[in-house]
């Protein structure tokens, strides 16, 4: 490793978002830009994969320019290009790879291929150090994970979801409530008017499993609302956002500070999409503030959502270390963390 200045240019296009951002030495954000689809597929009450590959493509191009030109950099300036390989929707991923491919076979750029939620974990770099080891909690739409790191670029998935993912759950029982997508933010700003009167399952699974299932709690929410309705009764929205808040918030945080405990790590990291849900980050803060053996790191709302400069961050480490792709590199959608 040498003492000159590293710029990694992430691109990110695994979903609904066409991002790209220019990182410094891993943790330094220089410029970062985010082209959103949410209002190309509201109507379609979720993510159309092909309306999200057509948005990557006309948007890929400016993004990138965008970035170089708030950076006040020019491409040759760039170090190496980083790109999501994995997981996410086949053809949108492979429009990032492709740009990032063209990109650095012109210029003659290293190549690096990020995993998706090692970006989720390393947006947490952006606003402090990584101290190993660590246990990261990732929360988003498609992913709902703890994952243990002994060290830079290691990866152990130490607990994930048998069915849906807490994100998912979110998007679903929104919809069941009338509620527009994507439905997470809308939910947990219900949460904050209502009270959790509503008794709802918790799913802990057997004994000493940090694995997660949100899909019984979502059924419960559906049949509460149908039988309701059969009824002729009226519940509370706000009060039933906020038992099904409370009873994910529960099982997440509490799943997550036991296996902190049992692992005796240094940090706790939050991570995903609906890292953004303000229960979630007052409920983590609540148990670990007062805890000195422990540092819980949230990333500021604007890098838990889909974003390249948390795919920058994680480029870094893994060109420190020399894992770089080639003009092979190809889309995986169901890419492992693990290896």
């Amino acid at each position: 490793m040498t003492n000159e200045d590293v710029y990694i240019l992430g691109i990110e296009t695994s979903c609904d978002e066409t991002a790209a951002a220019i990182v410094k030495n891993g943790s330094e954000l220089i410029s970062n830009v985010v082209a959103s689809q949410i209002e190309s597929h509201k109507r379609f009450g979720g993510v159309v994969p092909e309306i999200a590959s057509r948005h990557h493509v006309e948007q890929i191009t400016i993004v990138m320019e965008e970035t170089l030109a708030k950076a006040n950099m020019e491409i040759e300036q760039i170090d190496a290009i980083a790109v999501t390989e994995g997981p996410g929707l086949v053809g949108a991923l492979l429009v990032g790879i492709n740009a990032a491919k063209a990109l650095a076979y012109v210029h003659s750029k290293p190549l690096v291929g990020v995993h998706h939620i090692a970006g989720h974990i390393y947006a947490n770099q952006l606003i402090g150090k990584l101290s190993f080891p660590l246990l990261s909690l990732v929360v988003s739409g498609g992913h709902t994970e703890l994952i243990y790191m002994k060290e830079h670029g290691h990866f152990q998935v130490i607990g994930e979801t048998r069915d849906d993912a807490a994100g998912e759950a979110y998007d679903k029982v929104a919809r069941t409530l009338g509620l527009p997508y994507p439905g997470g933010p809308h939910i947990d700003k219900l949460a904050q008017l209502g009270s959790p009167t509503i008794d709802l399952p918790r799913a802990w699974l057997e004994k000493d499993s940090y694995d997660f299932s949100f899909s019984g709690l979502k059924s419960a929410v559906i049949n509460t609302v149908h039988n309701a309705k059969q009824k002729g009764i009226e519940i509370s929205k706000e009060d039933l956002a906020a038992s099904f808040q409370e009873s994910v918030i529960d099982v997440l945080v509490t799943k997550t500070k036991q296996a902190a405990e049992e692992l005796e790590v240094e940090q706790v990291l939050l991570a995903g999409g609906v890292a953004a849900n303000k229960g979630l980050r007052a409920a983590l803060q609540e148990v670990f503030v007062d805890n000195g053996k422990l540092e819980l790191m949230i990333p500021p709302l604007h890098l838990c959502t889909d974003n390249a400069a948390m795919i920058a961050a994680a480029g870094y480490i893994s060109f420190q270390q020399g894992k770089y792709g080639d003009m092979s590199m190809n889309a995986h959608p169901g890419l492992s963390i693990e290896g």
